[in-house]
């Protein structure tokens, strides 16, 4: 017998083949190329004729809530038993085609079955994330195990909003190459393993499959920022990853209208939480209780604006990977720059374990190439010979580079990070993040690589 009422149960009835019916666009929609699947995502020319009056543009719907048609959808929505959105601090339609491109894109070339939920900014993402893995299981508080050269917004959320305001103990990973170091770190209250690859701004790497490979002999998740790669370039839940978060405000919004962030988990994740719901399917888990308690929602223009910058996603990663190749190399010859730090670069001490995971997606399918081929992104960043204040000069003579301290824009982007985005971790922080005072990080964007390396001349250039 039916647990619902006949009325409950009608729009049951509904949404089981509604929920159908997406089972077979999924199907289909694998089936399909990179790069058709980031301008589509799963929004079909059924969907658009059907639903939304033929709009070919994935419409935006600007409402904050949802209307039932009746008190048994209303019951049959907010118990859970049907598809729903309801309110705009829990979901939206338009941030539904958001969801399912960036988890279409994430899980490409793969069976993995995995869900997304995207919020107003990465940070956001981090935060609840990581709050709803670190619950406390008897006495002892948990802590986690995360790599020390990160974004320094990570690195202030972890070691001060968490550490030390809160008495979560962050253990700082000096060498993420290290297993041992790893291993070390984990105990019976640890709760998940966090990594950045590459990272930003010193552009660490390590051999991902490892750690991940030692969190689940622990039965912990392993949590990969893939932010700067971008699925264009790599997917960590392909190499056994759980949960993969993005500052999608970055390279995935290259146009730089706003922020936005994203969780895309397998279904299910390693865990020794004892929550079946959370392991089961964590982004639903996390849209249905602490995404909606804690509020950080996505605004739906923003989720637009983003899923028109996708889709041109791959494109506009291999243009920027070899502009950056090329401004790499010439940099590397300059006599005033004494270091430059560019996993495509042969010299790089991590070229080769970047090698191993860094590919431009179905670059083997591109007329242009006919096989796989190695791409390293858009963020590189050198030392200056003569320091911090020598560092600065060059800095402060940028014609082109805009001195930002954003990242993944069309447009060039430079800063120091020493006094910008890891300036409030200190220095002893900076010293554990690697990020000495006279690094700059460079963004490079879709100018001709010719004019960008005229601007880093004539900056570079003794006055």
């Amino acid at each position: 017998m039916s647990q619902h009422s006949p009325g409950v149960q009608k729009y049951v009835d509904q949404a089981n083949k509604m929920l159908a019916e997406r089972e077979r666009t999924i199907k289909d929609a694998r089936k399909l190329r990179f790069d058709t699947l980031a301008v589509h995502g799963l929004y079909t020319v059924a969907e658009a004729i059907e639903k939304n009056q033929g709009a070919a543009i994935e419409p935006v719907f600007m409402s904050t809530g949802q209307v039932y048609r009746d008190s048994d959808e209303m019951e049959a929505a907010q118990t859970g038993a049907i598809p729903t959105w309801a309110y705009v601090r829990i979901h939206n339609p338009t941030l539904g085609y958001l969801e399912d491109t960036l988890t279409m894109l994430e899980t490409y070339g793969s069976d993995i079955d995995a869900g997304c939920c995207v919020y107003s900014s990465g940070m956001a993402a981090i935060e609840n994330l990581t709050d709803t893995l670190l619950v406390k299981l008897g006495n002892a508080p948990a802590n986690f195990v995360a790599q020390s050269q990160i974004y320094g917004g990570t690195f202030q959320q972890f070691n001060v909003r968490k550490m030390q305001e809160r008495g979560i103990e962050v253990r700082w990973i000096s060498d993420p190459n290290d297993l041992n170091e790893w291993r070390s770190k984990i105990d019976r209250n640890t709760r998940f393993l966090y990594g950045e690859l590459p990272s930003n701004p010193g552009l660490v790497f390590f051999d991902l499959a490892k750690p991940v490979d030692l969190a689940h002999e622990h039965g912990l998740p392993f949590v990969a920022d893939s932010t700067i790669a971008t699925p264009a370039l790599m997917r960590p839940l392909l190499h056994g990853a759980d949960i993969v978060v993005h500052s999608v405000t970055k390279t995935m919004s290259a146009s730089g209208t706003g922020c936005a962030g994203a969780i895309i988990a397998r279904r299910p994740i390693v865990s020794n939480i004892p929550n079946d719901a959370m392991k089961a399917d964590f982004t639903k888990y996390l849209r249905e209780y602490p995404h909606r308690d804690q509020g950080g929602c996505l605004h739906p223009m923003q989720a637009l604006f983003t899923i028109n910058d996708l889709r041109t996603l791959r494109t506009r990663v291999d243009s920027w990977s070899q502009a950056s190749m090329q401004v790499a190399k010439f940099l590397v010859k300059q006599p005033q720059v004494l270091e430059v730090n560019y996993l495509g670069l042969e010299s790089h001490p991590l070229h080769t374990v970047a090698s191993k995971y860094l590919w431009l997606v179905d670059s083997e399918h591109d007329a242009r190439y006919g096989k796989p081929v190695n791409r390293y992104g858009h963020l590189l960043s050198f030392r200056v010979k003569g320091g911090p204040q020598a560092a600065r000069k060059v800095f402060d003579r940028f014609q082109l580079f805009r001195r930002v301290t954003d990242l993944g824009r069309v447009k060039s982007l430079a800063t120091i990070p020493s006094i910008s985005t890891h300036l409030q971790q200190g220095e002893e922080g900076r010293r554990l993040a690697h990020i000495p005072a006279d690094l700059i990080r460079l963004s490079v964007g879709a100018e001709h690589p010719d004019d960008i390396i005229k601007d880093l001349e004539q900056a570079l250039r003794e006055k």
